[in-house]
């Protein structure tokens, strides 16, 4: 597969493969593989949607665009599931979360504050980290986690700003997603198995922001496998 580095403003994502039905990130797929039977599909499916959703910002060619793309997703989540039209694979894929789909509408509301011309305000990865905190903890509840919420809180807006920091490069920008992740409220508690995914996630961004590289090496493994193993 051929890397395609796509950029927004200053924002840059990286892209294993072109199209809208490419491969989940390695570092993503290693998490996957700590998720319970019954948990992977929820998972999946999260994480798919924030891809998705990362890519309408960052490829739109005019903020209003990745605007509209966004209010669509918005509108579906505020319909129940069987409202849903056919023929879109994602959506069918988050009939699971119905009671649950507003979590899945502040996702949208969050990557909606990464449009805009940069350098972003701090708000903006504050606002989105909020949303994918949001959308971590509805996951719980679907899947019967019984992990505190607060540490699942803490560790999902960790994890986010971490994310969000290591795909800035606009200096000003990082700066401010990395002072973010210093200020926040550290990881204390351990995640059970159901949510051991977002341990693996966090650890790794964690490690990847801090050094502004991406994961790959034996220190990046033994970290996730450590995080998956505990839950911290």
């Amino acid at each position: 597969m051929v890397n395609e580095k796509l950029t927004a403003n200053s924002v840059q994502f990286q892209e294993l493969a072109s199209g809208e039905d490419a491969a989940l990130p390695p570092p993503v797929m290693l998490a996957l593989a700590y998720a319970p039977g019954r948990a992977r599909p929820y998972w999946t499916a999260l994480l798919e949607l924030d891809r998705r959703l990362a890519r309408i910002v960052s490829q739109a060619s005019e903020p209003m665009l990745a605007q509209i793309r966004l209010a669509w997703w918005r509108e579906m989540f505020g319909r129940p599931a069987s409202d849903w039209p056919a023929g879109e694979p994602l959506l069918a894929q988050l009939a699971a979360w119905d009671a649950e789909r507003a979590g899945l509408a502040a996702l949208a509301d969050g990557w909606e504050a990464m449009v805009g011309d940069a350098p972003l305000p701090a708000t903006s990865f504050a606002a989105l980290s909020d949303g994918r905190a949001r959308a971590l903890t509805g996951l719980a509840k679907l899947a019967g986690s019984a992990a505190d919420q607060k540490d699942i809180e803490r560790s999902a807006y960790r994890w986010s700003l971490a994310d969000i920091a290591l795909h800035l490069s606009d200096e000003r920008e990082y700066g401010q997603a990395m002072s973010l992740l210093s200020s926040s409220e550290p990881a204390r508690g351990r995640l059970d198995r159901t949510m051991r995914p977002l341990s693996v996630l966090r650890s790794l961004a964690e490690r990847a922001a801090t050094d502004r590289r991406a994961n790959g090496g034996a220190g990046d493994f033994l970290a996730a496998v450590r995080a998956g193993l505990t839950g911290r």
